[in-house]
């Protein structure tokens, strides 16, 4: 055999050696790192196909798994992965990607406690490895990267710690090219699918050298429901769902990546949230959201506009605090951190505006268990419109409307300061309010059942620096009440109600509220409660302040009718009050009158035994008694023993106890007899009743006779 066949001989071996080898690599390739994948990823993992093309650079491996630690359970795995590197270009320092593709990606992630199943991974990647040496400069690598691509990508997160398992499902990602040297911004692209036919996707072009990016970000019909497990960690709720959905771009820089700006809009459909008594509390149909431009770092939130459209509360009060701030978690965690009032985060002044805002046809379900009686109450139609809500503002006003218990009306305009709100003013008003809606509260604080009414209220408050000025106007129409005589302060409302309700059955009351703010022991709610009450125990009191008017009289007329020791018949202005007290009965249908009689028994009897004395002084001298004192009392010390040094002793010892009590007698019954007969003649169908004090009632002590006027309702005592 010639040597130039040798040659060619063992050439020609040697290229099959070659292509053997060439063609076994990518199966010992595969074997070897199946083999010593623990060693190389951390994991063990499974390899179906590895296959590499020579002449175009490109690696496929297909039907990838990586095992969890028990090396039973699959923690990630792919379907196929396409890399096609131009390895040449590596001579001169840059790495060329043609193509990255990964297809049927699924990661399966699981958290228990703090713990995740790859936090093994983390370890072993991050764990220190000898580095080389930094003294000597590199120049950086040059690269060029088309192509990226990420399709059918599956993501499940198994949180252990709430029972619930999130899933991202047909993620897909694409980029076209990044260079090193290119000037044209990056481009990227995700979008996955959501559980309910719904989607997010983004657009994001970055500039490589600069650093300046833009992103185009779609949230497309995302359901709450599935986030209920988390939401329950903060919440005491059964039941969340709603429709998301959000259009947002931001720009700025990936260096500086709290400096980005954010403009956008979302919307919230068809959002319902229920209690753990499966009562839902909060819900509304919609609420749309402006978003003008949110700079965090400079604390600067600008809304162009915030709407929400019939949103629905369901607020319960109870003594100690209510279901909305019980539903809700208290999570706050005492804070030891020192705040340092030096750091720009602190010297920043938060700017916050909301240019356009309002609530249309909402609702709101109160009901209360404070009187140990459920109290609901229903508000609807509630409408809220505000000027531009500026922090900056001098002066910002909000208009609100509403429907109290499907009647009465409410229109309300509340004006502040954003800068400091001890400066507010408020006007409100109250129309065809049904009085019997708050019979709870009447017969639990007043003892009295509202059985008929409407409120017509009318407030006009003002707060400078603190200082309240509040008048506040009660119109009250047509009030019928009924006593029940059980409550916490059993004010004598019905009585009131009635002194005060004027001919065309209505009750006008003003109620002033003055006040400092400041003080922390001043308690507004209190301050009206004490004035209404107040006025309430006065005019019971004193009705007849009020019921001269309707007469034309003075109060003191309809309050005491006064008499003489010795009177027996009426004088000319008893007969005038009379009058007027008949005239006020005509006038007030429901008023009951009585006259109640007192006098005092032992003054009477002396004045009656000075009279006695003084005819026989008359008959004697032919003086009178009352002008001649000095031989009045002369000519009584000789009628009597010269020890009895007490006029009115001796008066009496003159007429006799017996004369002077048998006048007494006679001359009360007398004097309320003609009384009564004179109001019987002048009004036969009159009600007014006279009667006898008690003996020991203490009006009688020290008084002359007079007949006390006391007005009570013919069907109430109150």
């Amino acid at each position: 055999m010639s040597k130039k066949k040798i040659i060619v001989g063992i050439v020609l071996s040697l290229i099959s050696l070659v292509i053997i080898a060439l063609a076994l690599l990518p199966i010992i390739g595969k074997n070897y790192v199946i083999n010593h994948s623990k060693e190389l990823l951390g994991r063990q993992v499974q390899i179906d196909k590895l296959k590499l093309n020579y002449f175009t650079g490109t690696l496929k491996v297909l039907d990838f798994k990586m095992l969890e630690q028990n090396e039973q359970d699959i923690f990630c795995s792919f379907d196929t992965l396409i890399v096609d590197l131009e390895p040449y270009q590596l001579i001169s320092d840059e790495l060329v990607l043609e193509q990255f593709y990964l297809k049927g990606l699924n990661i399966n992630a699981i958290k228990k406690d703090s713990a995740f199943n790859f936090d093994d991974l983390i370890a072993f990647h991050t764990s220190e490895t000898d580095s080389i040496s930094k003294d000597t400069p590199t120049e950086p690598l040059k690269y060029s990267l088309s192509n990226i691509e990420f399709k059918d990508v599956q993501f499940s997160f198994d949180d252990q710690n709430i029972d619930h398992i999130t899933k991202i499902k047909e993620l897909s990602f694409f980029v076209p090219f990044i260079g090193w040297d290119q000037n044209d911004k990056s481009e990227a692209g995700i979008k996955f699918n959501l559980a309910k036919g719904g989607y997010f996707e983004s657009d994001l072009k970055i500039d490589a050298k600069s650093g300046e990016y833009e992103a185009d970000l779609t949230l497309n019909s995302l359901y709450l429901e599935p986030f209920l497990k988390y939401i329950q960690e903060y919440a005491e709720i059964n039941y969340i769902n709603g429709q998301l959905n959000a259009h947002l771009l931001i720009h700025g820089n990936v260096n500086e990546i709290t400096n980005s700006i954010v403009a956008g809009d979302l919307q919230l459909y068809d959002f319902e949230m229920n209690d753990k008594n499966d009562k839902q509390f909060l819900a509304t149909t919609k609420i749309n959201c402006v978003l003008k431009e949110i700079n965090y770092a400079n604390s600067s939130y600008i809304i162009d506009s915030l709407s929400i459209n019939e949103p629905y509360v369901f607020f319960k009060l109870d003594s100690l605090s209510n279901n909305l701030s019980t539903t809700l978690k208290n999570t706050d965690k005492e804070s030891t951190q020192v705040v340092d009032t030096t750091s720009k985060a602190s010297e920043d002044t938060l700017y916050y505006a909301i240019n356009h805002f309002n609530i249309k046809n909402g609702v709101t379900d109160y009901t209360d268990n404070l009187t140990g009686s459920p109290f609901d109450y229903y508000l609807s139609e509630i409408t809220v419109n505000s000027d531009s809500i500026l922090s900056n503002a001098n002066w910002v006003n909000i208009y609100s409307n509403m429907l109290l218990n499907k009647r009465g009306t409410l229109k309300a305009k509340i004006g502040f300061n954003p800068l400091d709100f001890n400066n507010i003013n408020s006007d409100i008003s109250i129309e065809k309010f049904r009085l019997p809606d708050i019979n709870i509260y009447a017969d639990y604080y007043m003892g009295h059942n509202i059985l008929e009414g409407d409120m017509y209220y009318y407030s006009n408050s003002k707060i400078v620096n603190g200082q309240i000025t509040s008048e506040n106007k009660l119109l009250i129409k047509n009030p019928t009440l009924s006593s029940t005589k059980k409550g916490l302060y059993s004010l004598p409302l019905k009585f009131a109600l009635f002194i005060l309700t004027d001919k065309n059955g209505e009750v006008n009351l003003d109620i002033p509220v003055r006040g400092n703010l400041n003080d922390p022991s001043v308690d507004v709610k209190k301050i009206v409660w004490h004035t209404f009450k107040n006025l309430i125990i006065k005019t019971a009191a004193s009705p007849g302040k009020l019921l001269a008017g309707l007469v034309g009289g003075n109060a003191e007329d309809l309050e005491t009718i006064q008499f003489n020791y010795l009177d027996s018949i009426p004088s000319e202005k008893n007969k005038k009050q009379l009058n007027m007290l008949l005239k006020l009965e005509e006038k007030k249908e429901d008023l009951a009158i009585e006259l109640e009689y007192f006098v005092d028994p032992d003054l009477q009897k002396t004045a009656i035994a000075k009279a006695i004395v003084g005819k026989l002084y008359l008959k004697k001298t032919k003086k009178d008694y009352v002008t001649d004192e000095v031989g009045f009392k002369s000519f009584v010390m000789k009628k009597i023993k010269p020890d009895t040094l007490i006029l009115d002793k001796a008066y009496m010892a003159i007429a006799t106890q017996k004369k002077v009590d048998s006048i007494a007698n006679f001359n009360n019954k007398l004097l309320l007899n003609n009384l009564q007969n004179y109001l019987k003649t002048t009004q036969d169908s009159t009600q007014i009743k006279i009667e006898i004090s008690n003996p020991e009632a203490p009006e009688n002590i020290g008084s002359k006779p007079f007949l006390k006027v006391n007005f009570t309702m013919k069907d109430d005592n109150k």
